[in-house]
């Protein structure tokens, strides 16, 4: 794993937390996107080397729906960038970690994306994530 890739925060309005977190961090929200597999819309700051990626449910059915209902808004996962995503998934399994999928993903900020399954990384959802080679 190379660095931590961002942060994702649930957030109940993405308009309203983009306010709060453009204040917070002094800077703009760069991107705004849906996500359709996973039923959010997200929105992503820089401040220096550092992204937040901001979490709004578009289902009730979403895990980010889901996550709210239990615990309120807040920090959600944390991802890390990887070189071969195919790779580490293969390596974390191999050392007993619980993948969310068996094959990586579209996600947003054109990434290709695996989760961990928090029960098997200490209670915090791990995501993956390898600039998408297909995509411009």
């Amino acid at each position: 794993m190379n660095k931590i890739e961002h942060i994702g925060i649930a957030v109940k309005d993405i308009k309203t937390a983009g306010s709060l977190y453009e204040k917070l961090l002094n800077t703009s929200v760069y991107k705004v996107e849906e996500v359709a597999s996973e039923f959010v819309k997200t929105a992503f700051l820089q401040a220096g080397p550092n992204k937040i990626e901001l979490l709004e449910a578009s289902s009730l059915d979403s895990a980010v729906s889901k996550f709210i209902e239990k615990k309120g808004e807040g920090i959600h996962h944390i991802a890390f960038e990887v070189d071969d995503i195919e790779a580490e998934m293969a390596r974390l399994k191999a050392e007993g970690f619980i993948l969310l999928n068996d094959k990586p993903k579209p996600g947003a900020d054109n990434k290709l994306v695996c989760f961990v399954h928090p029960k098997s990384a200490g209670g915090v959802l791990v995501e993956l994530c390898q600039e998408n080679p297909l995509t411009p």
